[in-house]
């Protein structure tokens, strides 16, 4: 007779967290003390979402400092968003001796 594994909301919630965070599938299920594959098996939603939302999560802090006067974070913004980018003209003379 096999165990069957049978997640709780406990472990739903914990697996989510360590995912956003960028935690390997190897050790959320070290932590849960499953293998890799079972993980997968019956986390496969949180572990698909999870850099979304923490993307979604940070994306929106950026934008709230952005939108707030921080001046780095709306430079930040410019650059990665809107594709701005700085420009230096460099000007290049040759004294030929005359």
């Amino acid at each position: 007779m096999t165990n069957q594994y049978v997640p709780t909301d406990d472990d739903r919630r914990q697996v989510a967290e360590m995912a956003r965070i960028g935690t390997p599938q190897e050790g959320i299920a070290k932590v849960l003390a499953i293998d890799p594959k079972t993980l997968r098996k019956n986390f496969r939603e949180e572990l698909d979402t999870a850099a979304e939302i923490a993307n979604a999560k940070v994306g929106g802090s950026l934008y709230e400092m952005a939108t707030n006067g921080n001046v780095t974070a709306a430079i930040w913004w410019t650059k990665a968003r809107m594709r701005w980018s700085e420009t230096a003209k460099h000007e290049v003379t040759i004294d030929d001796g005359g």
